[in-house]
């Protein structure tokens, strides 16, 4: 080799040497996917999983005729529907039962009471004042109480709150709220200028706001780029929080998602609060839709500590865009964002190039390096997807439907009816002698707030005390990329673990102080060893 070519050669080298230095790593893929069923006769736009470990789907009563039909000849009210359209499905069996509803619940929201219940609320057209009411058992089905809202709710968002009502905010076209169970008939409907400020003309970008219920018994609320800390008894904003950077919209229909990151209980306090709100679509991205030009959904996602005394957004950039995504909080407090499109806005027939690979996103780890890749799946989840933790510790993964009707042939993503699992990278056998195994409490055990509970469970392999955690995850119902009622606890005392037998530990802890951090209800409780859940069980807080 000449010398001049010698030199280069050696240029090149030390250069290439560098950046191998300071490109940061490949996050390396993780998780695996499954196919439950490959149909469960209806396309699932709404989850919500009940503490008797099944899960209630449902779509819209317009699709037309589903791929699965009535009980016993049974139809509709006043139709010649003897499909349904809303379905249980019980996790054990791995099969589905067909429920009726009666009215159109149709981009509706929902809450799971404290006794077990899922009211849920709103939807379209004959729907838009209903309220709907199911109770799990082998033969119930849904009920339904005409005119139970005052105002019509369609794309609304829900909450449970610490005396155990639930609160209904927002709609299109209705910039109020209201609560359920009212307490008298003629209870008054709060006017909510905050989503009438927030409404872009043309496109909305407001609907299905996220909120979350702050530890102080106030409400955060997020709605198109800008968020505020409300009071609702009182009907007053305490605390208006900066726009964030960039002002892009991260609501219906720029869809992004958000979560409220795990709450870490110390010395009975939550010691900060933080909300992550990732993905959505530029501002524009819904007129230009509605012409054929999608344009490229938003890579950014926004943390920002609500605790603070001067709260401010940071802003991370994920490894893909992302627009109708999935946020979900893992029983170790990791966050996986699933499902959605790279291109285009929710709406019939507006998204483009289905993002099929998962993302988790630690949040304890330093920035540059929270985020993980995922394997993909082979099913383009787009608009009317949902996804809803499972007490095993896997997420269920359903829906997708952006046409007006069933369609199943001759479209870009046909109507999908099929229900799939996604196991995190916590349940691969490798893990199998770290992964913890609660024996107490049993299931359905009562807590009251500031007791100390003890827990004591299994491990077979070592035990580090330092990577021990126990947290408490509340079910969220979902839909259109936002799961209401969110929130994971982590208890105080979680590290202080003794062995008390072979292969057995105990823990005390102590419950949250109060239902404005943990409302009334039922909650899955887990116990974390080196990140690695234990299967959950259900508790109960009262």
């Amino acid at each position: 080799m000449a010398p001049s070519s010698t030199l280069v050669y050696h240029h090149l080298l030390f250069f290439f040497l560098v950046f191998l230095l300071h490109a940061q790593p490949c996050p390396a893929a993780g998780g695996s996917w499954s196919t439950l069923l490959p149909s469960i006769g209806i396309s699932a736009m709404h989850m919500q999983l009940l503490p008797n470990d099944r899960v209630v789907m449902y779509d819209r009563t317009d699709f037309g005729i589903s791929k699965i039909s009535l009980p016993n000849g049974k139809c509709r009210p006043n139709t010649t529907d003897c499909s349904a359209h809303s379905v249980e499905y019980d996790v054990a069996s791995n099969t589905v039962r067909p429920l009726m509803v009666l009215s159109n619940v149709w981009c509706s929201s929902g809450t799971l009471m404290p006794d077990g219940r899922l009211v849920q609320t709103g939807g379209f057209d004959d729907g838009y004042r209903v309220v709907r009411i199911y109770k799990s058992c082998d033969s119930c089905d849904w009920q339904e109480i005409r005119d139970g809202l005052n105002q019509q709710r369609w794309y609304a968002t829900n909450h449970i709150l610490p005396d155990g009502k639930q609160i209904i905010i927002g709609g299109r076209r209705a910039f109020s709220y209201e609560f359920f169970p009212k307490m008298s008939t003629n209870e008054n409907t709060p006017s909510f200028p905050f989503l009438a400020q927030t409404n872009d003309p043309n496109a909305e970008n407001n609907l299905y706001p996220f909120v979350f219920l702050y530890p102080d018994g106030n409400l955060f609320v997020f709605a198109n780029n800008r968020a505020i800390l409300f009071d609702y008894s009182k009907n007053q904003v305490i605390k208006t929080y900066p726009t964030i950077p960039g002002g892009q919209p991260r609501n219906y229909p720029s869809t992004g998602s958000a979560v409220l990151l795990p709450l870490r209980m110390t010395q009975g306090t939550v010691a900060a609060v933080e909300v992550l709100v990732c993905g959505g679509a530029p501002k524009g991205a819904f007129v230009n839709a509605n012409k054929g030009i999608f344009d490229g959904a938003l890579d950014t996602c926004g943390r920002i500590k609500i605790s603070d005394p001067n709260p401010q957004w940071a802003m991370e950039t994920m490894p893909s865009a992302r627009v109708m995504g999935d946020m979900l909080l893992l029983p170790n407090g990791h966050v996986l964002i699933i499902n959605g499109v790279s291109a285009g806005v929710a709406g019939w027939e507006l998204g483009r190039n289905p993002v099929l690979s998962p993302v988790v996103y630690q949040p304890h780890k330093q920035v540059g390096s929270r985020f993980e890749v995922q394997n993909p799946s082979t099913i383009p989840r787009v608009y009317h997807s949902t996804a809803v933790l499972l007490r095993d510790g896997r997420v269920l993964v359903g829906g997708s439907n952006p046409h007006d009707k069933y369609e199943f042939t001759n479209v870009l993503y046909p109507t999908e009816l099929s229900l799939e699992a996604f196991s995190p990278s916590y349940l691969d056998s490798n893990s199998s002698e770290f992964r913890p195994k609660i024996i107490l409490p049993v299931k359905n055990t009562r807590m009251g707030y500031g007791k100390q509970v003890v827990i004591r469970f299994t491990v077979s392999g070592v035990v580090d005390s330092s990577s021990l955690a126990v947290t408490m995850v509340a079910p969220s119902f979902n839909t259109h990329s936002f799961s209401m009622n969110q929130r994971l606890i982590v208890l105080d005392g979680s590290q202080a673990s003794k062995i008390i037998g072979r292969s057995r530990y105990q823990v005390v802890v102590t419950t949250p102080p109060s239902g404005n951090v943990t409302p009334a209800g039922n909650y899955l409780l887990y116990v974390v060893h080196k990140e690695i859940p234990s299967s959950g069980i259900w508790v109960q807080m009262q």
